[in-house]
């Protein structure tokens, strides 16, 4: 899940849900989030169209989804 995403559902904006995390990384798993390469990046952008003009200054954060049966 994309930190954008998580910030949605949360009601807050990105840049502030990015800083609460760096702020208490004691409280999550050392494997909570990471975030993209320049070329990763590029990449996701490439597959899903995301536009070069606009969007986002920096380069975003995953969280690591765990799924379950």
């Amino acid at each position: 899940m994309i930190d954008s995403d998580l910030a949605e559902l949360y009601g807050v904006s990105t840049g502030n849900l990015n800083k609460a995390v760096k702020r208490n990384m004691k409280r999550f798993p050392e494997d909570f989030m990471f975030q993209l390469s320049e070329k990763e990046f590029e990449n996701l952008k490439f597959r899903f169209g995301i536009s070069s003009r606009g969007g986002r200054r920096s380069l975003p954060y995953l969280r690591k989804i765990e799924y379950t049966k």
